[in-house]
């Protein structure tokens, strides 16, 4: 079907998923802002593109709401994962997938009513090294290293887990600190590819809750790679177990790292609502 499109979200993280081959329009920066305003589009936290793929059983592109692209995001691969499910692109419950920050396993493992409902995902190997990240730091890892604003400074900790992450552990949780400090440390001249921010607090050895400011979006509920990100600072700093639970205020996502710091992660996605871009918003494109 012809600019079909279906809306779900992975813990109130969403995203709009389109298939290249159906789309009329050419799918532009202007384009991917106008769809995600929730006054003038459909509204959402991005838009997942089914592309082809010559690595892979099918390819993605994944489109932050200010028309950026992003290299790799937890959440929105569960959802394309589902996505692939459920609209019959696959009958297997193991495929594989490509993303600019490489290639990602996924597999259903629960369905209902023939629906993909829990998504586990191989999110990759950890990047710890600051030139791969990439940040610009005077130590191979930056890990406990300083970052100094306006008004603040931080310690921060950052890992690539496919895209950038800046970890700031924290004793309590501030809502208002990361919506006054999110955009300014995301575009921080230490990170020359911007970088997504998390708050953490770690609770137990096997839990750890953290609000995110997601690079391109702003505010976020819940971020898939923000979880593993966060997973694996507070391993690297030897706070908590390897397996663990991330609460975020959309909900919690389990997540398990390996001793290779190779990470797999587990949650449910939902489908919100499907249908066609109208034929006026189509025109608002063009």
């Amino acid at each position: 079907m012809q600019n079909f499109f279906v809306k779900s979200h992975g813990l109130g993280n969403d995203y709009i998923t389109l298939n290249q081959d159906d789309i009329s329009f050419e799918l532009t920066e202007k384009a991917i802002v106008r769809i995600c305003d929730v006054h003038f589009g459909i509204g959402s936290d991005g838009i997942l593109l089914k592309v082809p793929s010559k690595k892979a059983d099918f390819g993605l592109r994944i489109l932050n709401p200010d028309g950026s692209e992003a290299e790799k995001s937890g959440n929105g691969l569960r959802i394309f994962a589902k996505y692939l499910y459920d609209y019959g692109f696959t009958s297997g419950k193991v495929f594989s997938i490509e993303t600019l920050g490489g290639l990602v396993k996924a597999e259903v493992i629960a369905e209902k009513n023939g629906k993909a409902k829990t998504i586990k995902v191989d999110m990759g190997k950890a990047i710890f090294e600051s030139e791969k990240i990439p940040v610009t730091c005077e130590n191979e890892e930056c890990i406990g290293e300083t970052l100094k604003l306006a008004d603040k400074e931080y310690e921060i900790n950052c890992v690539s887990v496919g895209n950038p992450h800046c970890v700031v552990l924290k004793e309590e949780l501030d809502e208002a600190e990361i919506l006054r400090y999110g955009s300014e440390i995301e575009n921080h001249p230490m990170f020359p590819n911007r970088i997504n921010v998390q708050f953490a607090k770690v609770t137990s050895p096997n839990e750890v809750e953290v609000i995110i400011w997601e690079r391109g979006a702003g505010w976020t509920l819940a971020s898939g790679s923000s979880s593993c990100a966060v997973a694996c600072t507070v391993v690297k700093r030897g706070l908590t177990e390897r397996n663990l639970s991330i609460k975020m205020p959309g909900g919690s996502l389990a997540i398990e790292i390996d001793e290779d710091w190779e990470i797999r992660m587990t949650g449910e996605v939902r489908e919100i609502a499907n249908g066609t871009l109208g034929a006026e918003l189509l025109e608002d494109l063009a």
